[in-house]
């Protein structure tokens, strides 16, 4: 039975611009092709156990030629495989689609065209110009700069350009200085405004503003890839830049929290602006053994309270709970406590409402909450990791409680190759985040070359609070950033107002 084909439009860039259902395509997709202008972030949408085949071009080479690509999709899908053909920005405007939907209905291969946010108007859109405006566009016409419909080099005999209020270039960099000139022959007024933008729509973006008159020597240099926009629209820029004004723009922060983990903090980094660089330090491990938590789940009814001090521990309980054969309602009669409102945001995702959420979101938190309390012959059950501070059970036993601590995951330290974590720190970045004092930690062990370690005395250490912070001052790390709220929002907080000054 054969597959299908998707010709999925990735977007312009920005991995949050992904249409609804080209993300539903990568989703289920046993094979992604994808190009160099496809952020790679969206293929982690797709399984693990699909293939992925980068078939871009980088630095003026093809990794495959265009007849090999339509083979390539032919034959996946031909094996009864669903194959997303992954392209920046739409795939049927300037980007292929056509010829490769082409070879597909020639061969009978089953297809959709999913189209995607166009850089044509996404990328003047980030750079706060819009390509139409009721005092100064009624009109707009888009342009390739590649392949036998170049206008540039159109016979001298036809018309080189359309007489649209704003001309909107694709890949025009290399070409700029043949485009100012075509135009000012055609009779365009040389102080009509023109932006250059290169790699819109991302935290790197970067714009170069002037006039036909003087963009080239402006934008001199400039590589692909770029976006061109000439017309009065352009003039707009300024007041409506409003992608750049973003609070944490074009900073490079380093995320050394766990992989499952670091969404939140990632997309709240992304949202203003920031490069996030994810260097998990970190990663969650099941125990070598459920039989004692299994053990205290199957008991449940003799415990008056349940403490729980992170996401992680709230998810392994209530993931053992299930494999138990029991679910919430065996929660019935015991008070829950939490150490701040993401672990509390845990439980109430399956409708749980825990009892109480301390004020500081830290274990000294946790016993001011249970002040006050008759704890003698109190029974608490607390799932956690393997290495924890003890604070809590021991205060606990001293007022003549029961505790029964139970593992219910462990930390171990993710390989990283030193080359890839080379990559990752160049450029150097502005910001390194911690969560916790595992992370802070295993970054010290890092395979990290000395080079790049002395680059690293510059960037800002940021702490999700006091006890992190602690543990970066023992490892001779200075702390600029330390959340008041010891939450991820509490961290970002910190990092805006600290580049606020």
């Amino acid at each position: 039975m054969a597959g299908k084909v998707y010709l999925v439009g990735a977007g312009p860039g920005d991995p949050s611009l992904l249409t609804l259902k080209g993300k539903a395509a990568l989703e289920r997709a046993d094979c992604v092709v994808y190009d160099f202008l496809a952020n790679e972030e969206l293929l982690l949408l797709a399984p693990a156990r699909c293939e992925r085949v980068y078939a871009g071009k980088r630095s003026g080479r093809h990794a495959m030629t265009q007849e090999h690509i339509n083979r390539l999709l032919i034959e996946r899908a031909a094996r009864g495989e669903t194959v997303v053909r992954l392209k920046g920005g739409d795939p049927f405007i300037f980007g292929r689609g056509g010829e490769e939907a082409m070879a597909l209905a020639t061969a009978g291969i089953p297809f959709e065209v999913v189209p995607g946010i166009s850089s044509g108007y996404a990328v003047p859109a980030y750079a706060g110009i819009p390509v139409t405006h009721r005092e100064f566009s009624s009109s707009v016409a888009f342009l390739s700069l590649h392949g036998d419909c170049n206008p540039v080099t159109r016979p001298a005999d036809r018309p080189i350009f359309p007489q649209a209020d704003t001309l909107v270039f694709f890949m025009g960099a290399r070409s700029l200085p043949g485009i100012v000139s075509a135009l000012i022959e055609q009779g365009r007024d040389s102080r009509t405004p023109v932006a250059v933008i290169r790699w819109g729509t991302l935290p790197y973006q970067e714009v170069i503003t002037g006039s036909l008159q003087d963009i080239t020597s402006k934008a001199a240099g400039m590589a692909p890839p770029t976006i061109a926009v000439v017309g009065r629209v352009a003039s707009l820029r300024e007041p409506l830049a409003w992608y750049e004004h973003l609070p944490l723009f074009g900073k490079r922060i380093v995320i050394t929290r766990a992989r499952e983990q670091a969404e939140p903090l990632k997309v709240a980094l992304a949202e203003r602006g920031a490069v996030p660089i994810e260097i998990p330090t970190i990663e969650i491990k099941d125990p070598d053994s459920w039989a004692l938590l299994d053990d205290a789940i199957h008991r449940l009814e003799t415990f008056d309270y349940l403490l729980l001090t992170s996401v992680n521990g709230v998810r392994k309980f209530l993931s053992r709970l299930e494999a138990c054969g029991k679910d919430v309602r065996d929660l019935k009669g015991i008070e829950i406590g939490v150490i701040g409102p993401a672990t509390a945001a845990e439980f109430a995702r399956v409708g749980v409402r825990v009892d109480f959420v301390p004020r500081e979101y830290r274990a000294e938190g946790l016993l001011e909450a249970l002040s006050g309390r008759e704890l003698n012959g109190k029974s608490f059950l607390i799932p956690r990791a393997r290495l924890a501070r003890d604070l809590v059970p021991r205060v606990l036993r001293g007022q003549g409680a029961c505790v029964e601590i139970v593992e219910a995951y462990y930390t171990g330290m993710p390989i990283i190759p030193g080359d890839h974590l080379q990559a990752l720190l160049t450029p150097t970045p502005g910001v390194i985040t911690f969560t916790s004092a595992s992370t802070a930690l295993n970054f010290a062990k890092l395979p990290i070359g000395s080079r790049t370690r002395r680059k690293l005395e510059g960037a800002k250490i940021a702490s999700i609070g006091p006890i992190t912070s602690e543990a970066l001052r023992r490892l001779g790390l200075n702390v600029h950033i330390e959340a008041k709220q010891f939450t991820i929002p509490g961290l970002v907080e910190a990092i805006e107002a600290y580049f606020r000054k």
